[in-house]
């Protein structure tokens, strides 16, 4: 099965960020063309209609920035978008660990959607401590995974995990807008929370002095 990010988990923030005036880059693992989950492609969504004609934007996921080139100081937050991809390619990776943990321990917001905090399962801070480690936060459920079948498809119960890195995991109602921010970790249950924690990202990062206030979605 084809795989990738889910588009509306990228549009939906971007837009509520890019609006407000905010500066986003689009990173992806290895650089290049990120891998857009075909399931996703819904145009009847506003944003993703908008991404269509929108050449800045369709530029950046054509010639992402590869993450190892990101640097973390010139970021005041990261969100990880979902789709199933990320689900193999953000766990246990080196790269967005030492990024996720950089963000957050100057101060920055860490985010991610959906599948998207596969991100954050082995994200350790200075201190030795998961960076989920008593913190409340949403995710997509092992319910809506088997909602889509799907279940032993996955390498990993994403909801399992986090709960055994020490999360809170805070549990809504399958397909239904489900937002957590707890101490700048900001997650969405599923892409129907997508534009939320973009507005709860905007909401943090007005309170985050930088000159160099900037923020990108991987």
């Amino acid at each position: 099965m084809k795989t990738g990010f889910w588009l509306g988990e990228l549009t939906h923030p971007y837009y509520v960020l890019a609006d407000a005036g905010f500066e986003v880059d689009v990173a992806s693992i290895e650089g290049g063309m990120a891998p857009i989950d075909p399931e996703s492609l819904d145009f009847s969504d506003e944003d993703n209609a908008r991404f269509i004609n929108d050449k800045k934007l369709m530029a950046s996921i054509i010639n992402t920035i590869a993450i190892e080139d990101v640097n973390s100081e010139n970021y005041q937050a990261v969100v990880y978008a979902g789709g199933h991809g990320t689900m193999w390619d953000f766990s246990n990776n080196e790269l967005i660990n030492k990024l996720t943990a950089s963000i957050y321990e100057r101060g920055g917001v860490v985010s991610a959607i959906c599948h998207g905090p596969a991100a954050f399962t082995d994200v350790k801070l200075s201190n030795g401590q998961y960076v989920v480690e008593g913190k409340k936060l949403a995710a997509f459920t092992n319910e809506e995974e088997s909602n889509i079948g799907l279940t032993d498809v996955v390498p990993f119960s994403l909801q399992d995990t986090l709960i055994s890195r020490g999360a809170k995991h805070i549990y809504g109602a399958a397909w239904v807008e489900n937002v957590v921010n707890d101490k700048r970790v900001i997650t969405g249950q599923n892409p129907q929370s997508a534009r939320k924690v973009g507005e709860e990202i905007l909401s943090e990062l007005k309170d985050i002095k930088s000159i160099n206030s900037k923020s990108f979605i991987n």
